[in-house]
C-alpha cells in the first residue's frame, strides 16, 4: 500500500510541474528559465526529504523496481561543471608544483626562468625585450665562467698544463684505438631525455645530435658526461659510417657552451687525430666561436690556422687536376672530361667553403677583441682579414656569400676610439700601445673592407661615417691663398666643371644633407669652401660669434675643399682668370694638401676644360706624388643604368668612355693616377673614395 501512495504522489507532482511550465510558457514568457529552475528545485527538495531520489539504498522491500532517475536543471548542471573545471585546475597546479619542485632537468629550467621573469618583469612582457639589441657584458660572464670551471665533472684538467704541453696540436695523443673499442661490447649509457633515454650499441647518429642538442638547451651536464664517455671512450672512429667526427664537433660545442672546457679539448683533439680527412669549415667555425665565448683566443687562432688555412697563391691553378692525378679510373672511364670538370669543381667549391668560414671567424675574433677593449688585437685581426682579401675576390666570392659583419666590427672599433679619445690607454702601466695605432682605429676596418668584395649596404656606412666623421662645421671661403685658414692638418680637394656633382658627392661621403650647397644652377660655387671635419666641439659658435671655446681637434682632423666649377658657370671672365690663378698656386704652395679628387662626368667623359685641368696637374704635381696624390672620380654612374638601385646594378661606365678617360690621362702626363666609379644616388664607390680621404685624416 504504501509504495503505490509514493508512485501516486510523484505522478501527481510531475502532472503539477508539466501544467506550471506550459502556463508560464504561455503568459510569462520572459521569466520560465527562473520559474522552471525554482519549480525543479523544489521538486528535488520534496523527492529528496520524501526518499524517491533514486540512490543504491532505495531499494523497497519486496519490490525490485527502482525510483526513475530524474535529470537534473540546467543551472545545477552548469554549477557542476563549474565545479568540475575548478577541482581540475586545482589538481594540476598541485601536480604542476610536484614536478616543479623535482630535480628533473626540465624543472630546474622552468625554475631559473620563473626566477629570472620575476627579477626583470619588463624583459618578459609582451613585444617587451623582442626589439633590444644583445648587450656585451664580458665582465660578468668571466666571473661566471671562472666559478664553473670549479664544477667539472672527472674530465677536469689543469687549462695550464694543456696549453704548455700543446694538446691541441699533439698527434701522439690518441685516448681510444678504435679497434680495441669495436672488439668490446659497449656499455649503456642512462640519459635524462625521455626522447633518447639511453645510448647503447644500437644508437644511431641521429639520436646522438638529438641528445646533444637537447642537453646544450637545457645545460644538463649529466647527459654532456654521458655523452662524452660514449663518443670518445666506447665508439671507435667508424662509428655512423664516419659520422662521429661531426659529432665531435657538436659535442665541443656543446661543452663549450656549458663551460665544461676539458671534454671540449678532448674532442677538438679526437677530431684532428682520426677525423681530419673529413673536417667541415663550418663545424670548425662553430668550434672557434665557441673557443671564443669562453675567452680561449689563442686556442681559437690554432683552429683557425689549422683546420680553416689560406691556400697558396694561385690556388686555382693547383685546384685544377689532370688526367694522371684522376688514375686508372679516369682513363678508363668514357667520360674523362666531365669526371675532371666535377672533381676541379669539387675542390674549388672546398676552397670556397674555407674562406667563407676563415672569414667569418676572423671576424668574430675581431669583435670580441673589439669589445673587450682589446683594439691591439682586434687591428691584427684586421690585418688578417685584409691580408685574404685577394684571395677572396681571386675566387669569385660576392659579399652574399660571404656574410661579412662590417656593421658590428665597425661599431666596436669606434667604441675603442671613442674611449681612447678620453685617455682610456694613455697610462704607463697599460698593456697596450697607443703611438703604433691609426689616428683612427676604424680606419683598420676601412681597410679590410676595401680589399674584401664591396658590400654597398646602407647601415654599414652609416655606421662607418659616424665614426669617422663626427663633427662637421663650414670654416670659410677663400678667394685667394690670404683667406685660407692655417695649415695644420691635412686637406682634400674636390674639383672639376660645373654641376659635375662635387657638393652632391661630398654630401655623399660625410652622410650629410647639405653640409654643401647642391644646385642644379651650373656655377653656384663661387670660392673655396673650407668644411673642418673632426674639430673641436663648438668650434661653430666661436666661429660665428668669436667666443674662445676650449679643447683641441681630434687626431683624425682634416679639411674638405669645395673648389669652384669651371666651364659652362656664368661668371666673368675675370672671375674665371682668378680661380685659375688661384688653383695654379694653391696646389703649388699648399703644403698640407694631400689628395686632389678631379671629378669627370660619367656619361660623357672628360671635356676639353677637364683636359685642361689634367695638365695642370700634371705639371704641378707630376713631380710631387709623395706629397698630394691625385684621384680622378667618374661621377653620375647611375645614369648609364636603366633602374640603378642600391643592391641591383648601381652604376656603370661605357666602354669608349672609359678609354677617353685613359687616353686623356696619358695625354696629359697623370696616366698613373686611379679611377674610381661613383654614384651619389646609389652610393656606388664611397668605401673607396674614404680610402684616399684617410691619408688626410693621418697628416
Amino acid at each position: 500500500m504504501l509504495p503505490r501512495l509514493r508512485r501516486m504522489l510523484v505522478s501527481s507532482l510531475l502532472v503539477l510541474h508539466f501544467v506550471s511550465a506550459f502556463a508560464l510558457t504561455t503568459f510569462q514568457p520572459k521569466s520560465v528559465t527562473s520559474c522552471s529552475h525554482r519549480i525543479s528545485f523544489r521538486l528535488n527538495k520534496i523527492r529528496t526529504s520524501t526518499g524517491l531520489l533514486y540512490s543504491p539504498q532505495n531499494k523497497i522491500d519486496g519490490d525490485t523496481s527502482q525510483a526513475n532517475e530524474i535529470p537534473s536543471s540546467s543551472r545545477a548542471q552548469r554549477k557542476a561543471g563549474e565545479r568540475a573545471k575548478k577541482q581540475k585546475r586545482q589538481n594540476s597546479a598541485t601536480r604542476n608544483k610536484t614536478k616543479l619542485e623535482s630535480d628533473h632537468p626540465e624543472a630546474i629550467l622552468k625554475r631559473q626562468q620563473k626566477k629570472k621573469q620575476q627579477q626583470n618583469p619588463k624583459k618578459f612582457e609582451v613585444g617587451g625585450g623582442s626589439k633590444s639589441k644583445r648587450k656585451h657584458n664580458f665582465t660578468e660572464r668571466k666571473a661566471f665562467l671562472l666559478a664553473s670551471e670549479k664544477e667539472n665533472d672527472e674530465f677536469d684538467v689543469n687549462m695550464d698544463d694543456l696549453r704548455e704541453n700543446n694538446r691541441l696540436t699533439n698527434t701522439n695523443f690518441h685516448p681510444i684505438n678504435g679497434s680495441d673499442a669495436l672488439e668490446r661490447s659497449i656499455h649503456e649509457h642512462k640519459l635524462h631525455s625521455q626522447s633518447v633515454g639511453k645510448l647503447d650499441a644500437s644508437t644511431t647518429a641521429d639520436e646522438v645530435v638529438k641528445a646533444i642538442k637537447r642537453a646544450q638547451n637545457l645545460h644538463d651536464l649529466h647527459d654532456i658526461r654521458e655523452i662524452a664517455h660514449f663518443l670518445l671512450e666506447e665508439v671507435g672512429p667508424n662509428f655512423a659510417y664516419g659520422y662521429r667526427g661531426s659529432l665531435l664537433s657538436r659535442l665541443a660545442v656543446a661543452s663549450l657552451h656549458l663551460n665544461n672546457h676539458d671534454i671540449a679539448i678532448r674532442c677538438i683533439t679526437e677530431r684532428r687525430i682520426n677525423h681530419r680527412a673529413t673536417m667541415i669549415p663550418l663545424e670548425s667555425s662553430a668550434i672557434v666561436r665557441g673557443l671564443l665565448r669562453c675567452r680561449y683566443t689563442e686556442e681559437a687562432w690554432e683552429v683557425l690556422e689549422d683546420e680553416l688555412s689560406l691556400p697558396l697563391e694561385g690556388w686555382v691553378a693547383f685546384s685544377s687536376v689532370s688526367k694522371h692525378d684522376m688514375g686508372d679510373a679516369s682513363t678508363k672511364s668514357t667520360n674523362e672530361e666531365d669526371l675532371l670538370h666535377e672533381e676541379n669543381t669539387r675542390r674549388q667549391l672546398e676552397v670556397r667553403d674555407r674562406l667563407i668560414h676563415r672569414a667569418r671567424s676572423i671576424a668574430s675574433i675581431a669583435s670580441r677583441h673589439f669589445y673587450e677593449d682589446e683594439p691591439g688585437a682586434g687591428m691584427n685581426a684586421m690585418k688578417k682579414l685584409n691580408e685574404m682579401g685577394k684571395i677572396v675576390n681571386e675566387a669569385g666570392l660576392t659579399s652574399e656569400e660571404i656574410g661579412m659583419p662590417w656593421e658590428r666590427i665597425v661599431k666596436g672599433a669606434a667604441m675603442c676610439e671613442s674611449k681612447r679619445r678620453s685617455g682610456k690607454w694613455e697610462d704607463e702601466n697599460s698593456s697596450e700601445d697607443p703611438s703604433t695605432w691609426p689616428c683612427n682605429i676604424v680606419y683598420s676596418v676601412l681597410d679590410a673592407m676595401i680589399s674584401f668584395p664591396p658590400e654597398n649596404r646602407d647601415v654599414t656606412f652609416e655606421a662607418l661615417c659616424n665614426a669617422l666623421v663626427r663633427r662637421t662645421v663650414f670654416v670659410t671661403g677663400a678667394v685667394d691663398m690670404k683667406g685660407c685658414p692655417e695649415a695644420d692638418r691635412g686637406e682634400v680637394a674636390f674639383i672639376g666643371r660645373s654641376n659635375v656633382g662635387k657638393s652632391s658627392l661630398v654630401n655623399m661621403l660625410t652622410n650629410r644633407k647639405s653640409l654643401a650647397f647642391t644646385s642644379k644652377t651650373p656655377g653656384k660655387t663661387q670660392q673655396f669652401n673650407y668644411f673642418a671635419v673632426n674639430d673641436k666641439p663648438d668650434l661653430e659658435r666661436q666661429i660665428r660669434f668669436g667666443d674662445e671655446v676650449p679643447g683641441t681637434k681630434d687626431l683624425d682632423a682634416f679639411y674638405i675643399v669645395d673648389l669652384p666649377g669651371f666651364g659652362f658657370a656664368k661668371v666673368p671672365q675675370k672671375q674665371r682668370q682668378q680661380w685659375s690663378d688661384f688653383m695654379d698656386e694653391y696646389l703649388q704652395y699648399r703644403a698640407t694638401l694631400r689628395v686632389v679628387f678631379h671629378l669627370i662626368d660619367a656619361r660623357h667623359g672628360p671635356t676639353e676644360e677637364d683636359g685642361k685641368i689634367m695638365q695642370r696637374v700634371g705639371r704641378l704635381l707630376g713631380n710631387q706624388q709623395n706629397r698630394a696624390k691625385y684621384v680622378v672620380i667618374l661621377t653620375k654612374a647611375d645614369k648609364n643604368v636603366k633602374g640603378a638601385t642600391l643592391e641591383k646594378n648601381p652604376g656603370k661606365v661605357t666602354k669608349s668612355v672609359l678609354s677617353k678617360v685613359v687616353e686623356t690621362m696619358n695625354t696629359n702626363r697623370v696616366g698613373y693616377a686611379p679611377i674610381v666609379l661613383t654614384s651619389a644616388e646609389t652610393k656606388l664607390g664611397r668605401d673607396e673614395v674614404w680610402k684616399y680621404l684617410r691619408l688626410a685624416a693621418e697628416f
